[in-house]
C-alpha cells in the first residue's frame, strides 16, 4: 500500500474514531459534522469526502454494533444459553438500556428510524432470525423472512421508544417478546418459559453492563484500527 493510501485510510479511520466517540457519548442528535470538523481540526470537505452525510457516518457505528451483538450471542452460547434465550435477552437489555439512558435511547431510536441504518438493521437481523428461528420456520421463503423482519423491527422500535411512565418496562418486554416469538412460530409454552426466565433476571443490571461493554468495545476497536492503519505510515 502506498504512503498516500495509508494516509487516506488513517484519515477515514480517524474520522470514524472521533465520530463513534461522539455518537456513543452524546447521541446521534447532538453529533454534527461541523462539530466533528472542529474537534478533528479537519475541513468539513475532508469529512464529507469519505462520508457524504452524518447518517453515512453513523452507519459505520451501527455496523460495529452488529459485530458487538454477534460477540454477545457467541458468549451466551459458550455459557450454555440457547440462541432463543440469547435473542430474548438482547431485546430485553436493549429496552432496559433505552429506559435508563437518554443517549442510548437516541442512539438506538436513530438506528431504527434513519433510512440507511434501518435497512442495515433489517438486513442484519433477518440473517440473525434465520439462525435463531430456522427450526420453527423451516418452510419459509426469503420473502417471508423479510416481511417478518419489517414487522419485528417496528415492534423493536416501539419498545425502545416507549416510556416506562406510560407502560411498565416488564410489560413492554413481555408483550414485545411474546409478539415477536409468535411471528416466528415459537410454541406458546416455550414462549412463556423464555419470557418468564428473562423477566426473573436483573435485566436492568444486564442492560447497564452491556452498554458499558459496548462503549469499551467501540473505543478499543476504533483505537486498534487507527493504530494498525498508521503503523509504519
Amino acid at each position: 500500500m502506498s504512503h498516500i493510501n495509508k494516509k487516506r485510510g488513517a484519515t477515514k479511520l480517524e474520522i470514524v474514531q472521533k465520530a463513534a466517540q461522539s455518537f456513543v457519548e452524546n447521541g446521534y442528535a447532538k453529533t454534527s459534522l461541523p462539530k466533528l470538523s472542529a474537534a478533528l481540526d479537519m475541513s468539513l470537505g475532508n469529512i464529507t469526502h469519505y462520508f457524504p452525510t452524518k447518517e453515512h457516518l453513523f452507519a459505520s457505528l451501527v455496523d460495529e454494533l452488529f459485530d458487538f451483538q454477534n460477540i454477545i450471542m457467541e458468549q451466551a452460547a459458550e455459557e450454555g444459553k440457547s440462541s432463543l434465550l440469547a435473542y430474548c435477552l438482547e431485546l430485553t437489555a436493549m429496552a432496559a438500556i433505552c429506559e435508563e439512558d437518554e443517549v442510548a435511547r437516541d442512539f438506538y431510536a436513530s438506528a431504527y428510524s434513519l433510512p440507511i441504518t434501518l435497512a442495515r438493521v433489517r438486513e442484519n437481523d433477518t440473517e440473525k432470525t434465520k439462525q435463531v428461528f430456522g427450526s420453527f420456520c423451516s418452510d419459509w421463503s426469503e420473502k417471508q423472512w423479510q416481511v417478518s423482519e419489517y414487522l419485528v423491527s417496528g415492534i423493536e422500535f416501539a419498545t425502545i421508544t416507549t416510556r416506562e411512565e406510560d407502560i411498565p418496562l416488564p410489560m413492554q418486554i413481555e408483550y414485545a417478546l411474546n409478539t415477536i416469538l409468535s411471528i416466528y412460530g415459537v410454541p406458546e409454552e416455550l414462549r412463556r418459559s423464555k419470557i418468564e426466565k428473562v423477566l426473573a433476571m436483573d435485566y436492568r443490571a444486564l442492560g447497564r453492563r452491556i452498554l458499558r461493554e459496548f462503549r469499551e468495545y467501540i473505543e478499543k476497536v476504533n483505537t486498534d484500527n487507527l493504530r494498525n492503519a498508521t503503523r509504519g505510515g
